[in-house]
Parts: structure tokens; C-alpha cells; sequence
């Protein structure tokens, strides 16, 4: 299957709203430790670039206040109606084809976005045009080829299976264009756009109910996908997703690279 395709995880299936909130219970707490230190506060004008949910922009709305401003952008906004309203803009939006939203931000964040993004390069010129001398650009994503295994700890069939059904989904993934090494290189293209003060860290969850809620929603998404190109049967499917809701198996996620850094 080639890029044009399309994404593989659409904001419109049933599952994505399990797939954000299940993102929230695990990264919101390193995501806005982040921004704290960057020192989000009031007034601050604030572009959250790839929205999808909604927590963090909810967050962000409530430190900048009434004289802030928060505008999430997505190509597709559906889920966002909820906090549309005052500080908080929506606006459809593709950051990896279409020019900057507007400009002169204080701060510019991007959580799992840019991995899937055809141009990627231009994604993140665009994001750091956006900034004011000064503000500060954080971007968030995975790095599944640094930890490629839904089960790292492979001791059974059951986690033998997880395995292989993950390395069908990271198929699909690149095929479309995703880049599963993108997170590591964050820090050298912060650096290389520009960039000052660049630093980064990792995230790597390996067990909790929300790996075990992302799993379940993940596969049930693309099952059709993953089927539809000889990667697993549906019985392999099945039997997967009676594994994972059985509990019993330590479930991972890919790292989280958090890179940040400022515009001079």
C-alpha cells in the first residue's frame, strides 16, 4: 500500500477516541512537565499543531487565561468541538502541507505528529516560522525502531504473537510514509533549523492499563488493515485482543523523544 493510502489511524474511527485518551494517561504528565519548564503562563499565545484530543489544549487553555490565546489545528478537528471557545481557536489545518497558521507564537507544540507527516522538513520550518524571536518550539514524538516490540519481554506465545502483529503494524506505518527513527533525530534538526538551548529526553512506558487500552483500540483499528495485507488472520487477531483483555502481559509502547528548544 503507498502513502496516498492515507493515514492509518484516522481521527474519525470509533477506536481514535480510545487511542487519545489512553495517549493522555501516558504522556500528558511528561508533556506538561515540559511545558511548565518552558514557563507557559498568562498571555501567552500558544499554537497546538496536530491537536486530535483534546487534553492538551485544555491544559494549555488554562495557563495562558483570558489574555492568552490557544489555536489547535488538525486536519481534521472533529474531536475538538468541545473546547472550542475562549482562549482556545480550532482550525483545520495540515501543518505538513500548508503554510503557517499565523505567526509571532510564544510557543509551538507538536505531540506525535510529525513522524506521520510525508514533509516532515517542511512541517518543522513551518512550526519554528510561526515562533517570535524568542518563543519556544517543543515537539513530541515516537521512535518505534528504537523499541519496536509491543512485548520486550518475549517469553511465550503470547507474546510472540503481540510481537508479530506490532511488526505488521509498523509495516503499515511505513508504508505510508511514517518514519519509525524520526524521535532520535530531533535534537540534530532542532539544532540544524536554528534552534538554541536544545535539549531532550525519553519516555518508555512498558506496563499499565493505558498500554493495555492502547493496544486493544490500536489493533482493533487497523485489524482490517493488517488482514487486508496478509500481515495476521483474524483468528491470530482474536486471539491477540482475548490475550491483551485477559491482563497477564506486560504491554510497551514506543519511547516518547521530547525535544525542545528556542528561536533566536
Amino acid at each position: 500500500m503507498a502513502p496516498s493510502d492515507g493515514y492509518l489511524l484516522d481521527n474519525r474511527q470509533a477506536e481514535a477516541g480510545e487511542r487519545f485518551d489512553a495517549f493522555a494517561s501516558l504522556f500528558d504528565p511528561t508533556t506538561f512537565r515540559h511545558l511548565e519548564r518552558l514557563g507557559v503562563g498568562p498571555g501567552w499565545r500558544c499554537w497546538e499543531a496536530g491537536a486530535g484530543g483534546t487534553s492538551v489544549v485544555s491544559w494549555l487553555a488554562r495557563k495562558v487565561g483570558p489574555t492568552g490565546t490557544v489555536l489547535a489545528t488538525d486536519i481534521d478537528t472533529s474531536r475538538l468541538d468541545t473546547v472550542a471557545r475562549p482562549p482556545v481557536e480550532v482550525r483545520t489545518h495540515d501543518v505538513g502541507a500548508e503554510e503557517p497558521p499565523g505567526g509571532g507564537f510564544d510557543l509551538v507544540h507538536a505531540r506525535l505528529v510529525l513522524v506521520h507527516v510525508p514533509d516532515r522538513e517542511g512541517a518543522l520550518r513551518s512550526m519554528i516560522e510561526a515562533l517570535r524571536p524568542g518563543g519556544r518550539l517543543l515537539v513530541e514524538d515516537a521512535d518505534p525502531a528504537l523499541q519496536p516490540l509491543t512485548c520486550p519481554d518475549e517469553h511465550g506465545p503470547e507474546e510472540r504473537l503481540a510481537n508479530r502483529l506490532r511488526q505488521g503494524f509498523r509495516r503499515l506505518l511505513a508504508e505510508r510514509g511514517a518514519d519509525l527513527s524520526y524521535g532520535r533525530r530531533l535534537p540534530r534538526l532542532l539544532r540544524e533549523a536554528g534552534l538554541r538551548q536544545v535539549e531532550a529526553d525519553a519516555y518508555f512506558p512498558l506496563t499499565s492499563p493505558a498500554c493495555t487500552a492502547l493496544e486493544l483500540a490500536t489493533v482493533r483499528q487497523i485489524r482490517g488493515r493488517l488482514v487486508e495485507a496478509g500481515l495476521a488472520t483474524d483468528e491470530d487477531i482474536d486471539r491477540h485482543l482475548a490475550n491483551v483483555a485477559a491482563g497477564g502481559m506486560d504491554l510497551a509502547t514506543a519511547p516518547l523523544i521530547s525535544a525542545w528548544g528556542r528561536r533566536v
